[in-house]
């Protein structure tokens, strides 16, 4: 147990420095280990390459066979929903990282970016389904459903010269998504609570999560538990990413920059304001959305919504929360128009708008804040390590 204990700290540890020291540092790390990572999973196809077997039919239950359309249409949906489960779980909780890309950036190269690290994901999803038929084959008791190990399977199943590739891949890759997300949580949370730099936000989130993580693993044992609930808050945040999307598209990917900091800056009005600084369309297609995804959810011993055997025992609560959403925003656009000026010059794309006036934007004082002025430019709150120390914020 005292052996976990400090490898946990240590990992911890260490993801916490890499995101308290900044962007930089942490866009070194994540290249690095991607580099490592995709090294590493070429070396894995190399030493699993004599049992790998692309014929397995696989296994999907009573009833089920592995190659005709019975078989096929919950294995392609299963596979469908894992793939997407990648863009999903950090599609809603990267905010902010666009500030560094140079507003001069084509789009084709920023969705193209994009694109391309999506489809790179195909390589550890391609290892991950390689291996685990090899398990099914070689080592069928760490599949069973009631108690699937796959790390314990792909451990029994591995060369043994390629034990510490395997140990380096998971600390790699543990490393990049952990980074990646304390950083963005940092980000998030010092946009909520502006009184709170980008360091400060992510030291207090940081030490927050190493504490919940050490009582859920040695004085609780809440690691289902915690898996759940992580579970269930993407499927909470998915429908908002349906909401940002189609805002986007609407918006013809245009946004005031100036006119996103007034809640930073802690003013009221401007462009973006809406309803006392809520837009109610999205917020309501979004609340709606995420109630019907979680009434859908079906984990077998873990959590189950009401709704949850609606398709047979399928659990289907992200597609259903995610096209929810979409037709919901939609129709609620087209309802109760947005005003003229949250569009570009050329107008929104698919929806109306509505000539509503631009509220003016005030200051805490009470006072009328100009666009363009001193007192209107967004402060950076997001201070790194790469440009200043900790405490000149």
């Amino acid at each position: 147990m005292g052996s976990f204990a400090v490898a946990y700290g240590l990992f911890g540890g260490l993801v916490l420095v890499v995101c308290v020291y900044g962007f930089k540092f942490m866009l070194l790390v994540n290249k690095i280990a991607v580099t490592a990572a995709t090294l590493l999973f070429v070396v894995g196809f190399i030493a699993f390459a004599g049992d790998l077997n692309l014929n397995f039919e696989g296994a999907f239950g009573t009833g089920f066979d592995g190659v005709g359309v019975a078989g096929f249409i919950p294995a392609f949906i299963g596979a469908a929903l894992i793939v997407m489960s990648n863009p999903i779980s950090f599609g809603a909780f990267l905010g902010d990282w666009a500030r560094y890309i140079p507003t001069a950036t084509p789009k084709r190269k920023v969705m193209g970016a994009a694109l391309l690290a999506q489809l790179a994901t195909l390589i550890p999803f391609v290892f991950g389904l390689a291996t685990a038929s090899i398990i099914a084959t070689k080592a069928p008791e760490f599949m069973d459903p009631a108690a699937p190990n796959y790390v314990g399977g792909l451990l029994a199943v591995s060369p043994a010269w390629y034990f510490i590739p395997l140990c380096a891949i998971a600390l790699i890759g543990g490393m990049s998504t952990g980074a990646s997300s304390l950083y963005g949580t940092g980000l998030d949370f010092s946009s909520v609570f502006p009184r709170f730099n980008r360091v400060q936000a992510t030291l207090f989130i940081g030490i927050l999560a190493i504490a919940f993580i050490f009582a859920g693993r040695f004085a609780f044992n809440l690691v289902q538990s915690i898996s759940t609930f992580a579970t269930l808050i993407v499927t909470c945040t998915a429908p908002w990413m349906v909401v940002m999307i189609i805002g986007f598209i609407t918006r013809r990917g245009w946004y005031d920059a100036d006119a996103l900091q007034v809640f930073n800056r802690r003013q009221t009005g401007g462009r973006y304001w809406f309803n006392h600084g809520w837009n109610l369309r999205g917020m309501a297609a979004w609340l709606v959305s995420a109630a019907a995804g979680l009434s859908m959810v079906n984990m077998p011993g873990q959590f189950q919504g009401p709704l949850g055997n609606l398709a047979g025992g399928v659990d289907i609560s992200l597609p259903a929360s995610l096209g929810l959403a979409a037709v919901l925003y939609l129709g609620l656009l087209w309802i109760f128009p947005e005003p003229r000026g949250v569009f570009p010059a050329a107008g929104p794309r698919w929806i109306p708008s509505k000539d509503t006036p631009v509220p003016p934007v005030i200051d805490a004082a009470g006072n009328t804040v100009a666009a363009g002025t001193p007192e209107a430019a967004a402060p950076d709150l997001h201070g790194d390590f790469d440009t200043e120390l900790v405490g000149q914020r």
